[in-house]
């Protein structure tokens, strides 16, 4: 499960749990000692009070007195208070508070004459306050367990963020810093399918990759090495003979001075394929990418090719299930050169006189697929891998007999890969090899 839905759910989750639990504690626990709790807190309050009305009995009958004594109550405390004839139907004396108070409590006392006669009823009206209910040691005994509950859930989760977040992250990083180019580095292994295994894979990737692409510039230093010490290696030897023997005929001569002319328009050769790949390389930097309709690239190009192919007594065979207005982003050009390059290697190494081409195209979810293959000598399964390797040819020794370098399917890779695309062979059922690559439609 991805991360992006995974964390949400453990939240949520999380959430749940926190609510679920603190709810069964409050029912459980804390709801059946509040009214307990409560009740003793009106008691404390109501004894404190009980005094005052008892000090109002001691002043009556003088309302002047208790006037100012409970005007002197009021000032200190937070209480109204109020005053009431013995049948409750007059305020005798009222000082009251704000009206916009917490939860009020009623407390009434009779005010009793020297002959225990009521001669008044006092109200006091008391605000509870929260520091009445939580102060209180019963409350904080009850309460304690909540943030326990809650650290205990947070330690989890910082646990879970540990192991499966950080610590993932953490080797990542370290594989980072023991990236080698020239001593591969073992492989992140993780059988996660969320965004942090699609990281180890891309991880993965990215050094084979760097590893690939030494290797090739290795292989490209040795191929280039190679094809030019072969024809200057005869050049030497050309030489250094017209150079020793004076007097050799000049039938002779000269068939050296043209063989030594050939190996030069070889190494000429060598140097125009090497500067055109390296050309083509800069221009994928800054390829021009145009919406293209993929019925007609691919009609133009089949009508294209079975004439050039007819002229060499080929077949080529197509079909395609593209529709109209279905369109391509691509530089038109490069692609061209694709083609290109896929019936060039197809007409040099077919090896066959009836050779039939036969090319399909069809599109899959977001991408259209193109497929050319031949009836030809296919190529064996140990070279399937590397046909799109720079420099990489099947055989060395038809290398130069075929006019072949190496590059084309080299070129034919860069090309789609810069597209956002993907490239492969396969051995083709009828016989020959199969190249197949796939360009994204446009969306």
């Amino acid at each position: 499960m991805k991360l992006k839905i995974q964390l949400p759910l453990l939240f949520l989750l999380v959430f749940i749990i926190l609510i679920f639990s603190i709810g069964i504690y409050l029912k459980t626990v804390v709801i059946g000692k509040v009214p307990f709790v409560e009740t003793e807190t009106k008691e404390k309050y109501a004894a404190e009070y009980q005094k005052i009305a008892v000090h109002v009995s001691g002043l009556y009958p003088d309302i002047e007195e208790i006037n100012d004594y409970l005007k002197q109550v009021f000032e200190s405390r937070n209480v109204s208070i109020i005053l009431h004839n013995s049948d409750l139907s007059e305020e005798i004396l009222s000082f009251r508070k704000s009206p916009y108070q917490s939860v009020l409590t009623n407390y009434w006392f009779p005010v009793k004459t020297h002959d225990n006669r009521i001669a008044f009823f006092l109200e006091i009206e008391s605000p509870i306050g929260i520091e009445d209910t939580l102060m209180n040691p019963e409350y904080i005994g009850m309460l304690l367990p909540l943030p326990i509950i809650i650290c205990f859930i947070l330690i989890i989760l910082i646990v879970y963020f540990h192991f499966n977040i950080t610590k993932p992250l953490q080797v990542l990083n370290s594989g980072l810093e023991m990236i080698n180019i020239r001593r591969p580095f073992a492989p992140l292994n993780s059988k996660r399918k969320d965004e942090i295994g699609d990281l180890y894979n891309r991880f993965n990737e990215m050094e084979r990759r760097l590893h690939l692409a030494r290797k090739e510039q290795t292989d490209m230093i040795a191929a280039i090495a190679h094809d030019l010490k072969t024809p200057l290696t005869s050049i030497n030897g050309f030489v250094e003979l017209l150079a020793m023997q004076k007097n050799l005929p000049e039938k002779e001569k000269q068939e050296y001075y043209e063989l030594i002319q050939k190996k030069s328009k070889h190494i000429e050769e060598l140097i125009r394929y090497f500067s055109s790949f390296t050309k083509e390389e800069l221009e994928l930097e800054s390829i021009d990418l145009k919406p293209v309709e993929a019925l007609k690239l691919f009609e133009n190009i089949a009508v294209e090719y079975e004439t050039e192919l007819s002229g060499l007594d080929y077949e080529l065979i197509w079909h395609h299930s593209f529709t109209a207005n279905r369109f391509l982003m691509i530089d038109e050009h490069m692609i061209r050169r694709v083609f290109g390059n896929l019936f060039s290697n197809i007409v040099r190494y077919g090896g066959k006189k009836e050779l039939k081409v036969y090319m399909n195209g069809y599109t899959q979810g977001g991408y259209a697929y193109f497929q050319v293959e031949d009836n030809g000598a296919g190529v064996p399964d140990k070279d399937l891998s590397s046909l799109f390797l720079k420099f990489y040819t099947v055989d060395k020794s038809r290398q130069s007999q075929n006019g072949g370098m190496g590059l084309g399917l080299a070129s034919c890779k860069s090309i789609i890969e810069h597209h956002g695309g993907e490239i492969w062979a396969f051995h083709s059922k009828y016989g020959g090899l199969g190249i197949q690559f796939s360009l994204p439609l446009a969306m």
